[in-house]
């Protein structure tokens, strides 16, 4: 592969010579067993790997809602979450039939194609690395599968040279009835008739196997055509888990440009989504300074809430702490000038006002792109915070990620959240599910699912106040019906009384549903 800028880099992996798209790109799905040979921009190498990148990020997401994967639900949110982010060509290929031939085909195979590798570099450096892309790779591919037409998988079959043969008539009638018995997708013997079934070893069909969906005999297993991709996803991850295996000896190479070099190490830290930054979204100002103690209790994120209350139990908080809550706080909407007041007022029992001017309020107004190079940061995203480094007199990063299980459990029943409810999350905690785990608390504390997941702390805070909004706007339209009533049909005061507060038996009930 080679990229083109202002210094060219030659890559050491074999590249192959440039023929037609046709030629080159026949089926819209792949097996990338060899890579591109074609020279881009350094910028346009920047574009595809955050391209690959939201789309592998959007199927961790979507893994996460709790959707059987490759159902008809799992891709169909999948494909929506696809072209809300704008990739509406990447959301057309993993819905196509293999068999397109247009220009535009063509192309967006080519990104495909030439975006995958370069995530392969980026993410051959670790072993967890690998283990993350080999498995959103192997779901992307799996889903893409099942879009195919019978032309389409045939030719993917041609293309790669799989040549798993279906066994003969007569061999199906032999084993007719344990086929019916032991295969899932066969509901009756005419199933059993009208499908075809392939003799492979077993331990290309592991999952089947371990399901018990499968027929075993004399170490080979006998597979229906409607399982036909549990084959071919074995195929897959076994190429790709060689091929990033190659390239992580390969890697070496990379570091003679640093400015790629750079980019593929901190791609995996990169953020992905909306900045929330409060200027881009021209809502700063829209949080006052005295509502800042109230809506921490209400919609901040549990990291947020954890450094509002460090700051009012120390009256100091850390560089560390200071940029992730400070960030935050510009990204809800406070203004700079509020800003600068909430710390002043926030350190005043240990620091006074001159020393705070000298040593605190330069990085404030950094931070809001008043001095120095005049940068508007954006607010730090969950993955940021997860993989922050935090010391033991540190009040920063993910209370979840950070924290102590027993010191989580603490701090979650002191913001009153069921024993049960703790459970659950300290469950998700210790699988290593962290923003699994900030979502069942959003879900505890609100008495509403967070659909997309948590990815950002302001996200967590748009979301709350959204649930919230939504809530005081049916309490509301249910006061405004029971005073038409009251009005029209004064005879039903007989029967509800006069002291009757639907508002309050609104939140009596979010309470319930909350626990």
């Amino acid at each position: 592969m080679e990229y083109s800028g202002r210094r060219k880099f030659i890559s050491s992996i074999h590249s192959v010579q440039t023929g037609s798209l046709v030629e080159l790109y026949p089926n819209d799905l792949q097996l990338y067993k060899i890579p591109p040979s074609s020279s881009i921009s350094l910028a346009e190498f920047e574009d595809l790997a955050q391209e690959r990148l939201k789309i592998l990020r959007t199927i961790d997401n979507i893994n996460l809602r709790g959707l059987n994967k490759y159902s008809v639900e799992w891709k169909g949110a999948l494909t929506a979450e696809l072209k809300k982010l704008g990739l509406k060509s990447f959301a057309k290929l993993i819905n196509g039939t293999g068999c397109g031939q247009t220009e535009s085909d063509l192309q967006i195979r080519k990104r495909d194609h030439v975006s995958h590798f370069i995530l392969r570099l980026a993410y051959s450096g670790s072993e967890e690395l690998r283990r993350w892309f080999l498995s959103r790779e192997q779901d992307l591919f799996r889903t893409r599968f099942t879009s195919l037409s019978a032309e389409g998988i045939q030719r993917f079959m041609q293309v790669n040279n799989l040549k798993y043969e279906p066994i003969s008539e007569a061999v199906k009638a032999q084993l007719r009835q344990c086929l019916f018995e032991s295969s899932f997708a066969m509901l009756s013997m005419a199933s059993v008739d009208a499908h075809e079934f392939y003799r492979v070893p077993y331990t290309d069909v592991q999952d089947l196997v371990r399901s018990r969906k499968v027929y075993l005999c004399g170490g080979f297993a006998y597979v229906p055509c409607t399982d036909l991709i549990s084959i071919l996803s074995t195929v897959f991850r076994i190429n790709l888990a060689h091929g990033m295996a190659v390239t992580a000896r390969m890697l070496p190479s990379l570091e003679g440009d640093e400015r790629v070099f750079r980019l593929l190490k901190n791609l995996h830290q990169s953020y992905t989504g909306e900045e929330y930054s409060s200027l881009k979204n021209s809502n700063v100002g829209s949080i006052q300074l005295d509502q800042v103690d109230l809506l921490s209790l209400h919609s901040f994120p549990p990291c947020m809430r954890k450094l509002r209350e460090h700051l009012r139990s120390n009256h100091h908080m850390r560089h560390g702490g200071r940029m992730q809550f400070g960030l935050f706080l510009k990204g809800i909407g406070l203004s700079l000038e509020d800003a600068l007041q909430f710390w002043r007022d926030g350190f005043s029992e240990k620091t006074d006002a001159g020393k705070f001017e000298k040593n605190y309020a330069y990085n404030i107004r950094h931070n809001y792109g008043k001095e120095g190079k005049r940068v508007n940061y954006t607010p730090y995203s969950c993955l940021k915070i997860i993989m922050s480094s935090v010391g033991p007199d540190d009040a920063h990063g993910c209370p979840f990620r950070h924290s102590d299980l027993s010191h989580l459990k603490q701090q979650l029943l002191a913001w009153n959240v069921p024993v049960a409810g703790i459970n659950e999350v300290a469950e998700l905690v210790s699988q290593g599910h962290y923003q699994l785990a900030c979502a069942k608390y959003f879900q505890l504390s609100h008495g509403a699912q967070c659909d997309e997941g948590i990815i950002h702390p302001n996200q967590y805070f748009v979301q709350s106040q959204n649930v919230l909004r939504a809530k005081r706007g049916i309490g509301e339209a249910e006061t405004g019906a029971a005073v038409e009533n009251k009005n029209t049909a004064a005879g039903m005061d007989d029967v509800w009384g006069d002291d009757l507060d639907l508002e309050a038996i609104a939140v009596d009930m979010h309470e319930v549903n909350a626990v």
